[in-house]
């Protein structure tokens, strides 16, 4: 309900009721101003926009945590949302009064300092928090809505893939005990926390499967823990059976760790990204590998060995652990062949069809 109003001073006095019944009133000279607002609130209300005027006073930082531990997150996405949120530098500014231009600040300030990827992500949490805070009724739009963002590296030009020779020089001069670490990323596409949490019976050495169910989040040991895989990566991955011949040596002559029969670790310890990455630093600097590769690069090499080899989109997605074919589509998409390439080689074996006949057959074929 809404109304307006001339006080005894000449002054117009509009008001309105929320949702809940709680009057809320603004003076004005002139009545069409105070019309103006109540039309502006009434077409807030009708298209879901309103905003009580009480709302949006908490700053960002101290209505974050609140938010965050409503939803229903795994562990490492609700550690990166603390990390974004951590880092803008309006933490302190409360909600309803965070404008674009302190999201573009930010994202310029950052887009000096870190890589294009790392800026994205951290305002994709920070843009998701303030559409919470939308939903949340709490601001009327998001001031992240339309932000631009550093440019990426486009995929052919950011992405290294190692050579064969690369991949089998880094096998020779791993340590015994890590040789089938490098094989499970090179040639079955684990990712670096799904190799640490491995298991012996996560290999089918009859059928030369390998089963992809658990992955070691954190960094040091202490924070080291034993997690499901990402979302959509739980999976079952066919593998040569000179992978399967790899696994099966190195349970025989290195043994595994833990009563659960850990394939790698230091000591009891699992491995984590700290200690994986200085295994994975001390064979690079052995190989004499491009110090630009990392572990997650054999996994490059799997995708482009599977792309190589004729793999469709989903045969590849299922093989990642991808969640969706899109994400391998934008990931690798600059691997897979592209018309003028299928039509070149499709005439090529024509032409080589036809300039392979034997001659008695084409003089057979004129005089019919």
């Amino acid at each position: 309900m809404a109304s307006i109003q001339k006080r005894p001073d000449g002054r117009w006095r509009a008001r309105y009721r929320d949702e809940a019944g709680k009057e809320h009133a603004r003076h004005f000279r002139r009545k069409i101003d105070g019309q103006r607002w109540l039309d502006e609130v009434t077409a807030a209300v009708v298209t879901g926009r309103y905003v009580a005027p009480s709302a949006g006073k908490e700053t960002l930082a101290a209505w974050y945590p609140s938010w965050a531990d409503r939803q229903v997150w795994a562990r490492g996405t609700r550690e990166s949302a603390d990390q974004a949120v951590a880092a803008v530098p309006f933490g302190d500014v409360p909600l309803a009064k965070i404008r674009r231009s302190h999201v573009e600040g930010w994202v310029k300030e950052s887009s000096v300092r870190l890589a294009p990827s790392t800026v994205r992500t951290r305002f994709n949490y920070v843009s998701m928090v303030l559409r919470g805070a939308v939903r949340d009724m709490q601001i009327a739009v998001n001031p992240a809505e339309g932000v631009k963002l550093p440019r990426l590296r486009r995929a052919e030009q950011a992405m290294e893939i190692p050579t064969v020779g690369e991949v089998r020089v880094a096998l020779d001069v791993a340590p015994k005990e890590f040789r089938a670490l490098v094989a499970v990323c090179a040639f079955a596409g684990l990712r670096l926390g799904e190799m640490a949490g491995l298991r012996v019976e996560d290999v089918d050495f009859l059928r030369r499967t390998l089963r992809v169910e658990r992955q070691v989040q954190g960094s040091t040991v202490d924070e080291s823990r034993v997690v499901p895989p990402k979302a959509g990566s739980e999976r079952t991955i066919a593998i040569p059976k000179a992978l399967a011949d790899e696994l099966a040596a190195h349970i025989s002559e290195i043994g595994t760790i833990r009563d659960e029969g850990y394939f790698f670790g230091r000591g009891s310890d699992l491995l984590n990204r700290n200690s994986a990455a200085h295994i994975w630093r001390e064979i690079r600097k052995a190989a004499k590998l491009p110090s630009s590769y990392t572990l997650h690069t054999l996994r490059h090499f799997y995708a482009s060995a599977l792309i190589a080899e004729g793999c469709d989109v989903v045969t590849v997605q299922r093989a990642l652990g991808h969640s969706t074919p899109s994400i391998t589509l934008n990931t690798y998409s600059h691997l897979w062949p592209s018309a003028e390439d299928r039509t070149r080689d499709a005439a090529a074996t024509l032409m080589r069809s036809v300039l392979a006949a034997p001659a008695d057959s084409l003089r057979t074929s004129a005089q019919v």
